[in-house]
């Protein structure tokens, strides 16, 4: 046995070390926005350099048992915390595992499966920012933070389209959950290196797609856009604003009517500092499904596509 044991350590002494994948968390409450910012980041850069991991997967309930408890899946104690601590700490180290499966259209548990870490690994969820053990592990942190009215009309619009509730079924399981996203959902924020908020803007006439503000904290470094912006009323504007603790930050707003020609001059800006030759930036950035575009998330996910090019580097 003694020398099985120092042919199996001097064999796993020769491996080559697993490669470390740049980590980005998307946070956010539901319904809030991350599979549709995630989903076009992963399209651009390829299934075969990417890995997409759902923390909802790690809901330690179904849907059913879900029913008689006094907490709902917001709460730590309705998801294995301690499990999904040790996955992220295995992909960021470059190392497969064995995800656990949740089916938000059945409501199920279902059969886990492998997860191999690639290039680039997108966790989005609900609580991928909640413990010091998870955020120790992203390069990356976003929050996704659009206003509780807007975020309310997304969750009844997908939850009844998608999910086979009510309106009344949802309002009502929003009204229930409030307690718990003030409690451990919303102060996922302060963690963010990146805070994004689709929302409206005062004085857009009715019908005006929704604008974004990004927060852009001082704690990663973000690309220099300053021959293409201007704070003086323009479309898209870089402005030096307070952030929720008093402290200085820029937020770059990108209006919801921004005209086609001025959004493509900044897109290609921040194009060019990803050391890019060929072309333009993939148009397939912004979609929102079907024929429906946004030019602010186009925007929005050509600056985290900078983010994770960059740590790459």
């Amino acid at each position: 046995m003694p020398h099985k044991l120092t042919r199996i350590r001097r064999l796993r002494d020769e491996l080559p070390p697993a490669r470390r994948p740049v980590m980005v968390a998307v946070a956010g409450d539901s319904a809030a926005g991350k599979t549709t910012l995630t989903r076009g980041l992963a399209e651009i850069l390829g299934p075969e350099r990417v890995t997409t991991i759902g923390v909802d997967d790690y809901h330690r309930y179904d849907r059913r048992e879900r029913k008689g408890l006094p907490f709902t899946a917001l709460h730590p104690e309705c998801n294995h915390i301690e499990i999904m601590e040790q996955h992220l700490q295995l992909v960021a180290t470059g190392n497969p595992i064995l995800k656990p499966v949740y089916d938000h259209g059945t409501g199920l548990l279902c059969r886990p499966e492998l997860v191999e870490p690639r290039e680039f690994a997108i966790v989005e969820g609900l609580l991928p920012l909640h413990t010091r053990l998870t955020r120790a592990c992203f390069d990356i942190a976003i929050y996704l933070d659009p206003p509780e009215p807007v975020r309310h009309r997304w969750k009844v619009e997908r939850d009844t389209q998608r999910r086979g509730y009510t309106a009344e079924q949802v309002r009502a399981e929003l009204k229930r959950r409030e307690p718990e996203s003030a409690e451990f959902i919303r102060p996922q924020r302060s963690f963010a290196d990146l805070i994004v908020r689709f929302s409206p803007v005062g004085g857009d006439p009715p019908g005006t797609p929704l604008s974004a503000d990004l927060v852009l904290r001082p704690t990663i470094p973000h690309p220099d856009l300053s021959a293409v912006l201007a704070d003086d009323g323009r479309a898209i504007q870089l402005r030096l604003t307070r952030d929720e603790d008093g402290r200085p930050v820029d937020t770059l707003r990108i209006h919801g009517n921004v005209p086609a020609e001025e959004s493509r001059m900044v897109r290609k800006a921040i194009w060019s500092r990803l050391g890019v030759d060929a072309g333009d930036p993939p148009e397939t950035l912004g979609g929102l499904g079907g024929d429906m575009h946004s030019e602010p998330l186009a925007i929005t996910q050509l600056l985290l596509l900078y983010h994770l090019v960059t740590a790459a580097r």
